[in-house]
């Protein structure tokens, strides 16, 4: 299995003159770094792969023993494209993803391990929070992702931003990301294998965790309360 931080974004919503993974928190940590050390607990550091874009020089000095994939064109696109540039690196591989500005504990990758093993997709979700402005998702009957994006309504919970692709539908992913638009989050791809090449992904409730995806100055604030 491989490990993918994107951490290509300008995170123009916080304000940082940095990129926003190096943003520290109130624990004297920067979120990468405590991204880093939650995974390294469970898998080796020399499965993670970072993709960067924004002042990247800035992110390896910091963390130059990791293996880094640049997209020159992180100002003109999104987490599609960033995504698919580092799964053209795994093929053949399963995948674990998470977006640079997410904070969590440790236990959060305990929980998601049984799955890992199975080598079963999924998306993390938290079930008691439901965020206007965050990726939100529908389910099937048999209580499978059906739809992965900012627009769903009646939504029971939004994705967290760590996510999990097996080894088998990596191929359909990498299709359906190639085919999105410039502009687009990287749940697009998702969806569209889903509904184009019936991939199952489960998702999977962290609500009992700490965990938070820091896009606004509020969204520091409370990291820093829940560490």
């Amino acid at each position: 299995m491989k490990i993918v931080i994107l951490a290509a974004g300008i995170g123009s919503r916080l304000g940082n003159p940095y990129p926003k993974p190096l943003t520290p928190l109130r624990n004297g940590k920067r979120i990468m770094q405590q991204q880093i050390e939650n995974l390294t607990s469970f898998f080796s550091r020399d499965d993670i792969m970072v993709v960067v874009g924004f002042k990247k020089d800035l992110i390896m000095e910091e963390y130059p023993d990791l293996s880094y994939i640049y997209n020159p064109d992180f100002d003109q696109t999104n987490t599609s494209k960033s995504l698919l540039r580092a799964l053209y690196k795994c093929r053949g591989e399963s995948v674990l993803w998470l977006n640079g500005d997410v904070v969590f504990e440790p236990g959060v990758i305990d929980h998601l391990l049984p799955l890992i093993k199975g080598d079963r997709s999924f998306v993390s979700v938290n079930n008691s929070s439901v965020g206007e402005e965050e990726v939100k998702y529908s389910i099937d009957e048999q209580g499978l992702i059906l739809e992965i994006s900012k627009q769903v309504v009646n939504a029971p919970g939004e994705a967290v931003g760590i996510n999990f692709i097996s080894t088998g539908d990596l191929p359909p992913l990498i299709t359906e990301l190639e085919r999105c638009d410039a502009g687009d989050y990287f749940e697009k791809g998702l969806e569209e294998a889903i509904k184009n090449h019936g991939i199952k992904v489960t998702p999977l409730d962290i609500s009992a965790y700490r965990c938070i995806e820091v896009d606004f100055s509020e969204d520091l604030d409370n990291a820093n309360r829940m560490f």
